[in-house]
């Protein structure tokens, strides 16, 4: 299954079980300081919503992915501004943006140094990478110790920010800053985690085979199942790496 696909089957929940314009906003909030004038392209638009968030925020946002069923939700919040593409070849001439911003995809693309040359070629010199990256941490509650559990089904991460430094410095970008902090506040309960998770929309999920499923993924649904209050959400502050780069 590529990764396309597997986003395909996803796009009608998708902004429903991660937050949303909400969420799309608190992320660009935070991303918006650290861009240049000029224009944005984001890699691995989804949907839209942090690239909506931007646009909120009088940026010109360009929005580019393969999911055809993700862009057509995005074309809805960026009308003329979205296109079908690869991180890997991206349909567009050097220099053309001022900026470029990857929001939780890079673990994605396939082959992240070859994305990272593809996001230097597209930029201007003086230009902005912008990376949201790495593995996000909350602090402990009953529905993190669930997500720790599965934790053991996620592959190993390859967006760490020492990964991360590598491939930009060899596409000829040099690193700003660096963090590790706050990103989005969510309010989830246990019930709308439950349903997430039997639906396996976390990509981590999506070809557990049966044996997997029954020995780690049961359990947990089980816990969740178990949890006081279901309907009751539990506020969660989550934490993010951030890089910022500039393209010499």
């Amino acid at each position: 299954m590529t990764e396309a696909k597997a986003f395909d089957r996803v796009a009608d929940d998708y902004d429903r079980m991660r937050g949303g314009m909400e969420r799309g906003r608190q992320a660009a909030a935070q991303l918006a300081g650290d861009l240049v004038p000029g224009p944005v392209l984001e890699v691995g638009v989804g949907t839209g919503i942090v690239a909506a968030g931007l646009a909120e925020l009088g940026h010109r946002v360009h929005g580019v992915d393969l999911s055809l069923p993700m862009l057509s939700r995005a074309t809805e919040r960026l009308a003329g501004r979205v296109t079908a593409g690869d991180a890997r070849a991206l349909p567009f001439r050097d220099g053309t943006f001022d900026n470029l911003v990857f929001t939780h995809v890079l673990h994605l693309v396939g082959d992240m140094p070859r994305a990272l040359a593809e996001a230097a070629r597209v930029l201007r010199p003086g230009g902005r990478l912008l990376a949201v990256h790495g593995d996000p941490a909350a602090d402990p509650d009953d529905l993190v110790a669930v997500l720790d559990r599965l934790a053991v089904l996620q592959p190993p991460r390859p967006d760490t920010p020492e990964r991360l430094d590598a491939a930009a410095a060899a596409a000829g970008l040099t690193r700003l800053r660096h963090e590790f902090a706050p990103d989005y506040e969510r309010a989830t309960t246990p019930r709308q985690l439950l349903e997430s998770l039997e639906r396996r929309l976390p990509p981590y999920l999506w070809e557990v085979d049966d044996e997997t499923w029954g020995r780690v993924v049961e359990p947990a649904l089980a816990e969740l199942r178990g949890l006081a209050d279901p309907d009751r959400p539990r506020v969660q502050q989550w934490r993010v790496h951030r890089s910022v780069y500039a393209k010499r």
